[in-house]
């Protein structure tokens, strides 16, 4: 039977303590010592009501929580150098040490080897933190790879979850041949009713189409369930009219939070996992009371861009982050041209080189969204169902790493921004995150440049002053929430020309750190539109890479105005028709 105690004596916080606990005859003893190197004074508190017979019939042991087949009452904080010890004779009175464990080993590992070699492995359930500093930490190394020992503590947390672990329920088999799209498994038990989206991916053997819709995958994972403390009030109102997802993280606390969210200690959340239900993707999820819209993002956001493809008889294929992210530029290679959604924030390595590869081998990438390639997310190979962000030297960030804390435990590679990464998002897609505000948009207005007879065709069937995107089902407008603005100090080809830009933001808008050394003082070279905008590029490379990016979240929510017959939808069809015309 599970005994537990309140042994009387807290532990400092943020501070490192040693617990030594010594059972005996007559009950069990706890000494505290507080310092980080160990150092202070020392509390004793002694207790009668176990003995040391209880712990006979023991089978296993469990650090930080307590384990009844799931952990219950988890421990937040760290852990280091956990040790077992038993006493001698009465002649020998000296302690043994009969098992230990050393948390600094490789942080790619989900296990721990007893040192001293008796096969007494610890196995690390919902996924710890590791990668973390210890006692030892002395601030002299940055890489938990170059000094494992001063980082030999691991971080748990009462609302880790890396894997529910549930038993499949229900089965379904794709028939082969099924057309690549986004689909819904629904279910209703009679109670309740969801419908879990999934992806069909194009077969091997299956022509492919000459489009393919790159679904952001990484970017659904790292919001996964993100409790923004605002389904109340007008949006709960709303939800509960419109008849939308029901469902909201700030309510539904079981299935673990989002890489946005806090642990209950403070430390940032840098894992998340598909391995759970997801709330936030699922169709109708509504995240914002929009006055002007309908306050979608992400998954459901997206879904304004696949059903403009189908209203206007694009046929296309699907791949998601995970599959480029495992295949490379392969799994690019086969189509003509590739769109992103609205927000392709998160990408590993292997997927940002990967687009550019594609392009600068004649693809086209057609950049839909906003603040895209932003962050860097680590990845292990054996654990594809997770993802890791660290979130490292500056960047508009909702939490920070700790000092010393920017190398993934996933893949041990450096973390933080892509810009602090070498690889800025606009060598990828021309243009880069340079401004955020409130979920509201604005319009574009076209560039001088725009009236070359070489872009004529990008603005067929559109006025020459005529505002572009001034309506929309985001935030009512094309240009907004979150911006990108072309660089070319930070990779913007040169062979992309500006061709459109926004104006008119309110004063929620402002600045992202990133881009300033100085209040109002840009890094590298001025912007040619202002600092509040978004950039509309377009241009072709030698090779015959197009590049076509809208820098903007909202701009997708615009299609369908007007029953698609509106500024926003002809530009993207007449780019979007040019580049499948010249391959």
């Amino acid at each position: 039977m599970d005994q537990t105690f309140d042994i009387g004596v807290g532990l400092a916080k943020d501070h490192w303590s040693r617990l030594e606990v010594a059972f005996d005859l007559d009950g069990f003893s706890v000494t505290v010592s507080r310092d980080s190197h160990w150092g202070g004074d020392a509390k004793h508190v002694s207790f009668s009501h176990v003995t040391s017979r209880a712990l006979a019939g023991a089978d296993h042991i469990c650090f930080a929580a307590l384990w009844r087949g799931h952990p219950e009452q988890a421990f937040n904080g760290s852990l280091e150098g956990p040790a077992l010890s038993v006493k001698g004779s009465a002649e020998e009175p000296a302690w043994e040490v009969i098992a230990s464990w050393n948390f600094g080993g490789d942080a790619r590992d989900t296990r721990v080897e007893d040192k001293k070699g008796k096969g007494r492995w610890l196995f690390l359930i919902n996924m710890p933190t590791r990668a973390v500093r210890s006692s030892e930490w002395s601030g002299r190394n940055q890489d938990w790879k170059q000094a494992p020992d001063e980082y030999a503590a691991i971080s748990f947390h009462s609302d880790d979850l890396s894997d529910c672990g549930w038993e499949s329920t229900i089965r379904i088999d794709v028939p082969e041949g099924m057309r690549s799209g986004v689909y819904g498994l629904e279910i209703d038990n009679g109670v309740g009713k969801d419908t879990i989206p999934f992806y069909v991916v194009p077969w091997e053997r299956t022509e492919r189409q000459r489009i393919v819709f790159l679904a952001p995958t990484f970017t659904y994972m790292a919001y996964a369930n993100f409790a923004r403390g605002n389904f109340a009030g007008e949006l709960a109102e709303r939800v509960a009219a419109w008849k939308a997802y029901p469902h909201n993280p700030d309510q539904v606390r079981a299935y673990g939070y989002s890489t946005y969210s806090r642990h209950p200690d403070g430390t940032g959340v840098s894992l998340s996992s598909r391995h759970r239900p997801v709330l936030t993707m699922r169709p109708q999820y509504l995240i914002y009371f929009d006055p002007n819209g309908s306050g979608m993002r992400h998954f459901p956001a997206d879904s304004h861009l696949t059903d403009w493809l189908e209203e206007k008889g694009f046929a296309f294929d699907v791949i998601t982050d995970e599959d480029l992210d495992r295949d490379g530029l392969p799994a690019l290679s086969p189509y003509d041209v590739v769109l992103t959604g609205t927000h392709p924030e998160y990408h590993t390595q292997r997927t940002m080189e990967a687009l550019i590869g594609y392009r600068e081998a004649g693809g086209n990438l057609m950049y839909l969204g906003g603040n895209g390639f932003y962050w860097k997310i680590g990845r292990n190979d054996d654990m594809p169902h997770l993802i890791e962000v660290r979130r490292a030297e500056g960047g508009m960030r909702v939490w920070a790493s700790q000092p010393g804390e920017y190398y993934h435990q996933l893949d041990g590679e450096y973390g933080g921004l892509w810009r602090r990464n070498g690889i800025a998002p606009q060598k990828v897609a021309g243009v880069g995150f340079t401004a955020e505000g409130g979920f509201e948009g604005s319009y574009y207005v076209r560039t001088a440049a725009s009236y070359r007879d070489d872009l004529a065709f990008l603005f067929e069937g559109i006025s020459p002053n005529e505002r572009i995107g001034d309506f929309g089902l985001s935030g009512g407008g094309a240009a907004g929430f979150e911006i990108d603005q072309a660089a070319t100090d930070l990779g913007t080809p040169d062979f992309a020309t500006v061709v459109a830009f926004s104006e008119g933001h309110g004063p929620s808008f402002h600045t992202t750190f990133e881009e300033l050394l100085l209040p109002g003082v840009f890094e590298g070279t001025a912007r040619e539109h202002g600092g509040i905008s978004a950039n509309i590029v377009y241009g072709k490379s030698e090779t015959g890479g197009g590049l076509f990016a809208v820098g903007s979240i909202t701009f997708c929510g615009s299609l369908s105005h007007n029953k698609y017959d509106n500024n926003v939808s002809r530009l993207l069809e007449n780019c979007l028709r040019r580049f499948l015309a010249d391959d």
